[in-house]
């Protein structure tokens, strides 16, 4: 069992990071995952829980908190006017189902085979954010047909291989197709919904060994977890929302762009052993 000190500290970095999730899901668009599955890693760690399916646990908490934090961001931006439900309703279906591939490959990978992919793939996207041009466009309307279904479940598959809600994906795809920023940002901010939704309800489902699983780990779920970082962004997500709509996002951009290469750096380098 832990020492309470250790337990009292994880719980303090908990509140702190799920504020801090909830403001960038809001301001951004880009949900807290990127921020939620490493701090879950290494508090779990920390605490001595060092299973083989570790990641999972982490990705499957974080996408349970994208459900609320999504629902709560999205209402805040519709209540704004700045939802374009007729893409967030075209790319549901899509974003689902990939959600759902992106969990059955989850279930059979270790591991650290999640955490290279969440390095590689936190490291593609920081590098996007960084230096991405957010003028580039691939064409002046959203995609129909084929071209919609392979992406949007391209972004919900990526989406649960990292644990997030897709915001990181598809806010610079709707401005490639010529979406304004403030109505990307808020439409991504529904696509947690359709991505993490179906997803969570197949971690629940998973069978994780007890050696090394936190306590009240349903599934694939920790509930302890889960609802401190809830707490949490449920407050501060509409704060971020506020922010979004009176702040230029890009020197904030770039910020959290070098804090993602850092994250997602640091967890390929401990995936490959150095």
């Amino acid at each position: 069992m832990p020492e309470p000190t250790l337990i009292l500290s994880m719980l303090a970095l908990l509140l702190a990071i799920g504020a801090v999730a909830g403001v960038i899901a809001g301001l951004l668009g880009v949900g807290g995952g990127l921020i939620l599955v490493p701090a879950f890693f290494y508090a779990f760690s920390a605490l001595g829980y060092d299973s083989p399916h570790l990641m999972q646990i982490c990705l499957a908490t974080s996408l349970a908190t994208i459900i609320v934090t999504s629902v709560r961001s999205v209402l805040a931006h519709h209540a704004k006017g700045a939802v374009d439900w007729t893409i967030l309703k075209g790319w549901g279906p899509g974003l689902a189902a990939g959600a759902v591939l992106g969990v059955l490959v989850a279930a059979g990978l270790r591991s650290v085979v999640l955490q290279a992919m969440f390095g590689v793939l936190g490291v593609l996207a920081g590098g996007w954010l960084a230096f991405g041009n957010p003028n580039w466009r691939l064409a002046e309307a959203m995609p129909l047909g084929r071209l919609r279904a392979a992406l949007s479940a391209l972004v919900g598959f990526l989406a649960v291989l990292m644990g997030i809600g897709g915001g990181l994906f598809g806010v610079p795809l709707m401005t490639a197709y010529n979406q304004p920023i403030h109505r990307a940002v808020a439409t991504a901010a529904g696509f947690g919904v359709a991505i993490a939704g179906p997803s969570v309800l197949g971690f629940l489902a998973m069978q994780i060994p007890p050696e090394g699983r936190p306590p009240l780990t349903v599934g694939a779920v920790n509930l302890p977890a889960f609802a401190v970082i809830v707490g949490m962004t449920f407050l501060t997500a509409p704060l971020g929302v506020r922010l979004a709509h009176r702040l230029d996002p890009r020197p904030l951009r770039r910020v959290f762009a070098l804090f993602a290469l850092v994250v997602a750096g640091n967890m390929l380098r401990k995936a490959v052993g150095l």
